[in-house]
């Protein structure tokens, strides 16, 4: 038996800062060894839909939804069953159903290997219903398959997945209910022994979700000697046995979720975890960041219900001033099944029908709700303008002199360096792209 397993693009866009398709690799670690596993991605490399496959599995997150139908849409029509999974499939199972064969919610680890033995004998089930845990509690990656494809070179290894705060704007609560699930270290630690490399991104949706479990799997990394990334809370900085096992295991920084530098926002996406000890916009938690020589990647989100266009100016003005390493500046989206997207849809605030992920007229990065404060165009143009405007090489330069961060060691330095004007490429790329072919 053969399988093909495919992680489909945005449109057609080409990523040149591409990393390992993880869900994927993670699914073919699940499988039988007597299976043969073939593994395309989209971003890189053409699918050779008329290549002889068996089954054919189809990762799908919101934004590649529309191209992931597509893709499954070829295979059906030359009588290869398709099964899809991933998040956008729990959100929207009724969906996703009309576009496959079978559909696969929640996360595949109780029921993959049935799948394939239902595939094998011809009867493949409409749908797979397994339940969020602990991820590959049993079985390790399969990072051969990404041999030969142009990946960054940097290993994807999962110790968590969940989240236990109950953000509203934020889809893997949603998935996950707002629980935390994570693995067993030695076999993390194995993981990463597999692999080979010396330089990891964990990619927890929020690695400190559970501060004891996170304590155990630092202490483990410290004689690794790894560089590692990952994504984290604020509400790390409060725990400075945390922050001291965090810095020795070798980590070079996270992706924090700041989101705005307005408490009204945040009470408003109900982003506590920001506010702890009051708030004075972050101002003692950057503090403590930059004594860790740690470089963030601050993500900000704008088009809340209190942002206006000087608030905007305002949070392009705090990325600016704290020289992050990088920074993401995103519009808020409706991902459904939050309460974020039941809100707007209440409150007849949902553009391009309230499916602006399988709307023709949809663009990339382009606001796909009616803000309070100023029009859909102008939030567009005005978070196109902040990104333009951070990842500018005036501003790669201007960032760059933190000595407590950038130009804390040259290692971290290269790592500036290397992916700041990357990021610049990719960002302006991909603005205003289709999501579609």
């Amino acid at each position: 038996m053969k399988i093909t397993l495919i992680y489909p693009a945005i449109g057609d866009y080409k990523d040149e800062a591409c990393m390992e398709p993880l869900p994927l690799g993670a699914l073919a670690g699940m499988t039988p060894p007597d299976v043969e596993i073939a593994l395309y991605d989209d971003r890189l490399e053409p699918i050779p839909y008329d290549e002889p496959t068996d089954l054919v599995g189809i990762s799908v997150q919101i934004y590649s939804a529309k191209r992931a139908y597509a893709i499954s849409a070829e295979y059906r029509k030359r009588g290869v069953p398709v099964i899809l999974g991933g998040m956008h499939v729990t959100l929207l199972p009724e969906e996703a159903a009309q576009h496959a064969d079978a559909i696969f919610v929640s996360d595949a680890e109780s029921l993959w290997r049935q799948v394939l033995e239902d595939a094998r004998h011809g009867q493949l089930k409409p749908v797979y219903r397994g339940c969020p845990g602990i991820p590959q509690s049993d079985t390790f990656t399969r990072h051969d398959l990404y041999k030969g494809k142009k990946y960054l070179p940097i290993s994807l290894v999962q110790f968590g997945r969940g989240c236990p705060f109950v953000c509203t704007f934020c889809a893997t609560s949603a998935y996950f209910d707002h629980k935390h699930y994570y693995r067993q270290i030695d076999h993390v630690l194995a993981e990463i022994e597999r692999q080979g490399r010396k330089t990891i991104f964990f990619v927890d949706d929020n690695i400190i979700g559970d501060f004891d479990a996170a304590k155990a799997l630092f202490r483990e990394l410290i004689p690794l000697k790894l560089h590692w990334v990952s994504q984290a809370s604020i509400n790390m900085t409060g725990d400075r046995e945390l922050m001291d096992l965090m810095a020795q295991s070798g980590c070079l920084g996270h992706v924090v979720g700041f989101e705005s530098i307005d408490q009204a926002n945040l009470r408003l996406m109900q982003k506590n975890q920001n506010m702890l000890d009051g708030f004075t916009a972050y101002k003692p938690q950057l503090e403590i960041l930059r004594d860790y020589g740690l470089q963030t990647w601050a993500a900000l989100t704008v088009g809340h219900d209190c942002d206006t266009p000087e608030s905007v100016e305002r949070t392009l003005e705090f990325a600016m001033k704290n020289k992050f390493t990088f920074a993401a500046f995103n519009l808020l989206m409706p991902y459904p099944g939050t309460p974020l997207y039941q809100q707007l849809k209440d409150e007849k605030r949902l553009l391009y029908d309230g499916k602006w992920w399988l709307h023709d007229d949809y663009r990339f990065n382009h606001a796909a709700f009616i803000p309070k404060n100023m029009s859909p165009e102008q939030l567009t143009e005005l978070t196109f303008w902040m990104r333009r405007t951070f990842n500018s090489p005036a501003s790669i330069f201007y960032r760059v002199t933190d000595f407590k961060t950038n130009l804390r060691n040259p290692y971290r330095f290269g790592v500036y360096l290397v992916y700041n004007p990357l990021f610049r490429k990719e960002t302006l790329k991909k603005q205003g792209i289709r999501l579609s072919r």
